[in-house]
């Protein structure tokens, strides 16, 4: 068995994800990314990651199909020879379109609730069974589930409301496990990102640009994937080592209280 933990990363194959997956490797893990479907993306993620010295995988998944979950995690303990102790749940969708909160339709709201909380609750759970059912401890000094969430779990976006209630369920997700976990030395952190700049925010980008010109965030500018990463490469690697349960904010400012 190698000596090295495995992180799995969902959603690696580009922006945060991918910015994660990276910063793990540089910090000793072994990296499984997973992706809905395969794509040159992925496969370049997994070269990036490599880069680093760490053995690397692409694993297609998807998150919604809950059933699917131990055999996945069985199938990256195989494939790179190790045990995950450290799950970053970093999968998840957007809006179909944005618009009028009376008229967002069930299929939206369904499929941001079915990936964004659903399918993440049961990956988490499928986890902290897996964990907790093997003999051997932890090959990492610090297991930890870190979940990355969104300035939009406490900051309302009317335009954009099943995306905000899928994710203010997942936070509150986050939370229970946390205090389910806490007691086995499993570590439940979340990161709630504020205006990051990657292709899903590449449309808002003329919007925000004036809103942080204004004052929208103490820091103006937006943030990067890698500060994002950053600071899930802190969590991951026990750099919080009395703190569950937490709400890291990567977001400049934007969810301070301000008048």
């Amino acid at each position: 068995m190698s000596s090295r933990p495995i992180a799995l990363v969902t959603g690696g194959r580009r922006g945060i994800g991918r910015a994660i997956a990276i910063e793990l490797g540089h910090a000793g893990f072994d990296i499984a990314l997973t992706d809905a479907l395969a794509s040159d993306e992925l496969d370049d993620a997994v070269i990036e990651v490599r880069k680093t010295g760490a053995n690397a995988i692409a694993t297609l998944s998807d998150l919604a199909d809950i059933e699917s979950h131990p055999a996945t995690l069985s199938a990256i303990e195989a494939a790179l020879g190790g045990q995950i102790d450290c799950l970053v749940n970093n999968a998840g969708v957007s809006v179909m379109s944005r618009g009028d909160l009376l008229d967002v339709t069930p299929e939206s709201f369904d499929r941001c609730v079915a990936v964004n909380t659903r399918g993440t609750f049961f990956l988490m759970q499928a986890f902290a069974r897996h964990c907790l059912a093997r003999a051997n401890g932890a090959v990492a000094a610090h297991p930890s589930i870190v979940t990355i969430t969104s300035s939009n779990a406490i900051a309302a976006s009317p335009l954009r409301s099943e995306y905000c209630v899928s994710k203010a369920g997942l936070s509150m997700a986050n939370t229970l496990f946390s205090l389910r976990l806490a007691g086995h030395g499993i570590s439940v952190y979340e990161v709630q990102p504020g205006l990051i700049e990657t292709e899903m925010t590449a449309p808002s980008r003329a919007r925000y640009d004036a809103q942080i010109e204004q004052g929208l965030t103490a820091i103006q500018r937006w943030g990067t994937p890698q500060e994002v990463a950053r600071t899930v490469r802190t969590l991951a690697t026990g750099g919080l080592p009395y703190s569950v349960g937490q709400a890291i904010r990567v977001d400049g400012g934007l969810l301070v209280t301000k008048y």
